[in-house]
This record gives structure tokens, C-alpha cells and sequence, in this order.
């Protein structure tokens, strides 16, 4: 039998993996595993078999200069993005399937059918947060684009809502499949294991840790003032510390870091398992946010044995049930309170980690690359 052509957007994993990102990446490592009936081609501007990731820190001071540099300017990565886009149009393959699993469908590539994935509406509900370039790209491609999908694939009940409300929607076309935790990665290691890591990157013995890019939906400013507010005592005892891509519109926050650095300590980019150890070794873990469409890294934490703080806003109820402590995200009253609680009750600590450990195992990379693969199958033989 003739197998089908399909062809999935991999942009997303040619710069540091942020939650798009390894969402593309953990989704489609399993999806070839899978003994799919397909010739799949990933998209990275040109046309490949092989499935990876540009995840690699450029080498020389000189050229860390010039890449953080160049970074910084609008214009050049505009350029930079449409020239590689400008470039694929002069290909004339087309294929029996489109995925797209970064909100926007891209024009050029040709397919009988297309399926999109939206993670969330954060483009609309807080441009403010987002680069300039994001923005403008988000706002004037996709509306036009989003209704040529023949099925839409969202991570979150409560974003499933937001589609039907902000696009009308067919509800029997949208696809909920919750993300995953890498549980071959993010378990509970060996003592020594994390005591090394701990040394070698200089950790405190106490803290309370957050992990994703450094950028205004998540919050920080507030969960900041929140930590700073805590008793010295506290804080000479309990440490912040945040590891993640240095993001953007970040400078205030980054500021703040840097003036109460005795306090709080950014590590910066880690990778997945540097990532679990430091899970491993926090004494609770606070993802804050504004508005998450899922929100990986609790679950992740919760699979290390982390307690687990959270926004009680959007997806997050959803995402992490009964195994977290909740706060209100625009209180910086009730953020510190949720901090210093879960610090300091041991009882609560225990059943908040017993309980996350168990309810992060509901969620597999597994199961969600065989639920997107089943849609694949669905809409290509429908």
C-alpha cells in the first residue's frame, strides 16, 4: 500500500527548547516509533528525514557576542525568518498531511489536509508581553490562516473553550491531547547523584525554585516582590532560584535578581536533566503564571517528588488537580503566603509530593503521541 506524505513544521527546535518546543520535539521522537504508515518529512526551512534539535550553545566568546547582538534587533531576525520562508517557496512538493504544532499554518506548505495545533491565546489576551516580532506575526497571520485546519489539537480543556469562543469553532473538530512528563528523565535520582550537582553548581541547601523562560506572563515580578517580602530569617534560610531561557521584555525582573542576588540565584539555560536534578534537590517548586494553555514544568516537578505551587488561573486547575498548593497570580500577598506555608509544613510538603508524584504519572509522551498519530490516521482516511 502507497504510504501518505506528511510533513510537520520543526522550526520550533532550532533554537532553545521552550514549551512549543519540546512539545514538537517529544511528540514527533515518538511518533516515528510508532510504525507509522508514512513517509514523514520535518520542515526546518528546507526539507529533511531526520528529526533534531539545533540545541546547542554557540561555542567562542566572540561568537556569543555577536549571536546575543544580533538577538537583540527586530529587523534581523524578521529578515532572518522570512528570507528562510521566502526561499521554501520555490518548492513544489506537496503532501496527503500538514502538521502544524505552532499555532500558525505556514502558506507554502502544501497539503491535501491540515492539522493545527493552538496552545493558547496569550497572543491576544497579553500582547503586551509578548516581542514585538511575535506579535505582529501572530496578529496578522493567524486569523487569516487558523480556519483552513481540518482538526485543531489543544492541550487543555479550558483552551478548548477559548477556541470555540474566539473562533467558533466546530467543538467535534478540536482534539484534546494533554502533554507529558519524560519519566525517563524527570524522576527521583540518587542521593549522590544530586549531592554532586548540588556542589558543582553552588546551590543552597534550601529553595524554592522556578523553571521556563524569563518573560512577563510568567509572573515573576510579582512572585519576586512575593519572596522578597518574606521574613529575613526566611530567606536567609530558603533561597529563590530560577533556571530557563533568558526570554524577553525581562529587564526589570532581571534587575531585581541581580539587586537581591545574595537571595535569589538564576542559572540560566539547563538541559532536561541537569533540569531534574535541580527538581530533585528544591525544597518546593512555584510556576505563578498569568496564563499557562498547559504548563509542563509542574508536572515535571511533581514527577521528582517536588511540591508543586501554582496559579489557580486558566489551564493550571486543569493541568495539576488536587497534587498542588494554590495562589492567586495578581496577589503578591497570597503568593508569598503559598511560599512560606509549603517551606515551612512538613505535613503538607509530603502530601503534596505523594500526591504529585502519582498524578504526574497520568501524563506520557506516549500516550500523547499516540492520541496525535490516531488523528493523523483519522483525518488522512476519513
Amino acid at each position: 500500500m502507497k504510504p501518505d506524505y506528511i510533513v510537520i513544521n520543526t522550526l520550533s527546535l532550532l533554537s532553545k527548547l521552550t514549551g512549543i518546543g519540546k512539545y514538537t520535539f517529544e511528540v514527533c521522537k515518538r511518533i516515528t516509533k510508532l510504525g507509522v504508515n508514512a513517509e514523514i518529512d520535518y520542515f526546518y526551512g528546507y526539507y529533511s528525514k531526520k528529526l533534531y534539535m539545533m540545541n546547542i550553545p554557540p561555542s567562542g566568546k566572540i561568537v556569543k557576542k555577536i549571536k546575543g547582538y544580533l538577538s537583540k534587533f527586530y529587523l534581523v531576525k524578521k529578515m532572518t525568518r522570512e528570507s528562510l520562508l521566502f526561499v521554501s517557496r520555490f518548492s513544489h512538493r506537496s503532501f496527503d498531511l500538514y502538521w502544524e504544532p505552532n499555532i500558525v499554518p505556514l502558506e507554502h506548505l502544501r497539503s491535501k489536509h491540515l492539522i493545527t495545533t493552538i496552545h493558547d491565546f496569550s497572543f491576544q489576551h497579553y500582547p503586551e508581553c509578548l516581542p514585538k516580532e511575535n506579535k505582529e506575526y501572530l496578529q496578522r497571520y493567524f486569523w487569516k490562516n487558523i480556519n483552513k485546519s481540518d482538526r485543531i489539537i489543544t492541550g487543555s480543556h479550558y483552551i478548548k473553550n477559548e477556541i470555540i469562543d474566539q473562533l467558533h469553532y466546530d467543538p467535534a473538530r478540536i482534539k484534546v491531547i494533554y502533554h507529558g512528563v519524560d519519566h525517563d528523565n524527570f524522576k527521583m535520582y540518587d542521593h549522590s547523584l544530586l549531592q554532586e550537582f548540588k556542589i558543582a553548581h553552588k546551590l543552597p541547601e534550601k529553595f524554592i525554585l522556578f523553571v521556563g523562560s524569563i518573560e512577563p506572563r510568567k509572573n515573576l515580578k510579582n512572585v519576586l516582590m512575593g519572596y522578597n517580602a518574606l521574613p529575613e530569617a526566611f530567606k536567609k534560610e530558603c533561597k529563590y532560584v530560577l533556571a530557563g531561557f533568558s526570554g524577553w521584555k525581562n529587564k526589570e525582573i532581571m534587575s531585581i535578581i541581580k539587586r537581591e542576588g545574595k537571595n535569589i540565584v538564576y542559572l540560566g539555560y539547563l538541559s532536561n536533566l541537569e533540569l531534574a536534578y535541580l527538581y530533585n534537590l528544591a525544597s518546593a517548586f512555584i510556576y505563578a503564571s498569568l496564563y499557562e494553555g498547559f504548563g509542563i514544568p509542574p508536572l515535571e516537578a511533581m514527577a521528582c517528588g517536588t511540591p508543586v505551587i501554582v496559579s489557580r488561573s486558566s489551564s493550571l486547575p486543569e493541568v495539576c488537580g488536587d497534587a498542588a498548593y494554590y495562589v492567586d497570580p495578581l496577589r503578591v500577598d497570597s503568593i508569598s503566603e503559598g511560599m512560606y506555608k509549603v517551606s515551612n509544613d512538613s505535613a503538607l510538603r509530603e502530601g503534596l509530593a505523594r500526591r504529585g508524584i502519582v498524578h504526574a504519572k497520568s501524563f506520557s509522551w506516549d500516550e500523547s503521541a499516540r492520541s496525535h498519530l490516531s488523528l493523523f490516521n483519522e483525518v488522512l482516511h476519513q
